[in-house]
């Protein structure tokens, strides 16, 4: 049997002035432990407060405490801590979460005191830390004295997430209900971007999520997924149906195979409930969970995370806001890194495109002045907004800043594209910014399955200009000269940014792409052109030999009659060698009509729209 738990704390024996002392983090807050420390601080001064994310009521920061306390956060939450950060009575130390217990464990921040939260201890005489092991374990083995609070409401979770009595120093016992985040809905902007990067999940995936609109809108989008598993700092409400549902098994995970890791856990009761006593969730320390290195040994790992700003050249700015430090490095890097070194990962960026009510782009040509780079250019492969997917790994900076316009909101693409023409990092025959084709759907892709393997059909645009020049370059000299009725030798990337630089609402740029990861590759380019009746179009296709025969020029065509449709004209037509006889069965299975033509080497074709209409 356990010894008996240790006495109250005899704060003027614990600790003495200038002292520096940590604060249990995130859910797990000894609220009751504070509040004895500050009625029986009698003669102490300039006590530091050291913490990463609380979730309480932050007296301790309020300036009636100034004598007593000096706040010192590695991350920033809550309005009454960005104010105090702000008017310079706390401060914010920037560090990667996954490093934050370094800076105890080496002395950098040596503690002299832990304040913790734990559940009651059982028959042998173990306290756990329930709800929050992350940084809460460095500072219960490094700290001089350790003292809890010893709440029966904190959850008995599994994992690295003990504290045996006799590492306790002091103790009270104080029942505390758990602060509660609640799911919050999804709106219109945050349900796309969900949609969006749920495309991206593969099944068999490994997830970090964080917590809030967009993590809870990915996850509406995965109910359809198969063998997910979570690997993540942070786990929430919108857990526990994917893995009642067996979305989520971890049956594929490389690391830690059939469990959830994490290391704290933020949401409602019924979180806090699920995570008691299931031997499925373990928590462990943040330096173990968030090492990039123990990330990256889960395949197909898929970290996303949001951003405040990103500039055109893929710069994330996640902590501050101009000069104003908003909240912290947190995890982010941390991800962000694993998941670009794991077989298969991606590392997502997600956020909307617009703040202050679509007053202003959170796609920037620049990052606003004072603000602070978390993530650099280097690190992140995607970002996700409600207008689509931009792909940055490998990219240029032409070919970033072409795909991140893409996925800015409309209404600043053109002021976006000026802005980076200025710098050269466009060329100056780029006049051209991404246009929408809503007739797509509101996601604007569509998934082909072709001879066993996922294609996306979605409109061609500017950031596409080097995969025209490349597809070009793969044809054959027959399927040049079907295409064009002679042998072009030549694509320029001036011919092919203009042939990629579309007015989508006049004309029509569609292409089939076969995208794994980060590779992107054209396979069928379709088009029409708007006559000068402004009633009909000119259409033209071209595949890659490779699937000729396999249906994506019935697709591509499918689809432009579709539109052409939808945008109310009367007819669409066609001219084709009369020996490409492949491309002719296309048309004519279309119900495409020949018509007289005065060249009899040249076939001319027509659909009236109206029947169909």
């Amino acid at each position: 049997m356990y010894t008996a738990l240790p006495n109250r704390p005899d704060w003027q024996t614990l600790l003495k002035s200038g002292n520096r002392i940590f604060l249990g983090s995130h859910a797990a807050v000894p609220n009751a432990l504070l509040d004895d420390l500050i009625a029986n601080a009698q003669g102490l001064h300039d006590i530091e407060i050291v913490h990463i994310l609380t979730l309480a009521d932050h007296r301790w920061v309020e300036p009636k405490f100034n004598d007593l306390f000096k706040v010192n956060t590695f991350f920033i939450g809550g309005d009454k801590m960005r104010a105090a950060v702000s008017e310079g009575r706390a401060d914010y130390t920037p560090c990667f979460l996954s490093e934050v217990s370094s800076l105890f464990e080496t002395d950098i921040l040596p503690l002299d005191a832990a304040l913790i939260m734990v559940g009651p201890p059982d028959k042998f005489g173990y306290c756990s830390l329930g709800v929050s092991v992350d940084v809460v374990q460095a500072a219960v083995r490094k700290a001089k004295y350790v003292i809890a609070q010893i709440n029966p409401l904190m959850p008995r979770t599994s994992g690295d997430s003990f504290v045996h009595v006799s590492q306790l120093s002091a103790s009270i016992e104080r029942q505390q209900e758990l602060p509660e985040m609640p799911d919050v809905e999804p709106d219109p902007v945050t349900e796309r971007i969900g949609q969006y990067v749920s495309m991206l999940v593969e099944d068999g995936a490994t997830l970090q999520l964080g917590i809030g609109k967009i993590p809870n809108a990915v996850l509406q989008y995965l109910q359809h997924h198969k063998n997910l598993g979570v690997h993540s700092e942070l786990i929430t409400d919108g857990v526990i149906d994917l893995i009642k549902k067996g979305v989520i098994n971890n049956r594929k995970k490389t690391f830690h195979p059939g469990k959830t890791v994490t290391s704290f856990c933020l949401g409602s009761k019924r979180l806090y409930d699920f995570v008691d006593g299931n031997p499925h969730v373990e928590f462990y320390p943040s330096s173990y969970v968030n090492s990039p290195v123990n990330i990256s040994r889960n395949n197909k790992m898929v970290a996303i995370n949001s951003a405040i700003e990103v500039d055109l050249t893929g710069q994330v700015v996640a902590d501050s806001i101009g000069y104003q430090f908003y909240s912290g490095i947190g995890g982010q890097v941390d991800f962000i890194r694993g998941a670009a070194i794991s077989p298969g990962g991606k590392p997502i960026i997600a956020l909307p495109s617009t703040a202050k009510n679509g007053k202003v782009s959170r796609i920037v040509p620049h990052i606003t002045q004072g603000s602070g780079v978390v993530t650099s250019r280097g690190h992140v492969h995607y970002v996700v907004t409600e207008f689509g997917v931009a792909s940055l790994k490998g990219r240029s900076i032409r070919e970033r800043a072409l795909e991140l316009i893409r996925v800015a909101h409309p209404k600043f693409r053109a002021q976006l594209l000026e802005q980076v023409r200025k710098h050269y990092w466009v060329p100056h025959y780029q006049k051209d910014y991404p246009r929408e084709v809503p007739e797509l759907g509101k996601i604007s892709v569509k998934t082909l399955i072709i001879d066993g393997a996922s294609f996306d059909l979605r409109p061609l645009n500017p950031a596409d200009e080097r995969r025209l020049q490349e597809f070009f370059y793969s044809h054959t000299k027959e399927t040049l000269f079907y295409r064009y009725n002679y042998y072009p030798t030549q694509m320029t990337r001036e011919k092919s940014c203009s042939l990629v630089s579309v007015d989508q609402s006049r004309d029509l740029a569609l292409c089939i792409v076969r995208q794994y990861g980060s590779v992107s590759e054209i396979q069928a380019v379709g088009r029409y052109y708007l006559n000068e009746d402004g009633t009909s179009c000119e259409v033209a296709f071209v595949t890659r030999e490779k699937y000729h025969g396999k249906g994506m020029a019935r697709q591509l065509l499918a689809e432009m009659i579709s539109i052409a449709n939808k945008r109310g004209l009367d007819s669409m037509q066609a001219y084709v060698r009369s020996d490409n006889k492949n491309m002719l069965r296309v048309f004519e299975s279309a119900n495409f009509k020949r018509q007289p033509a005065e060249d009899p080497g040249e076939v001319m074709l027509k659909l009236s729209l109206k029947a169909d209409s």
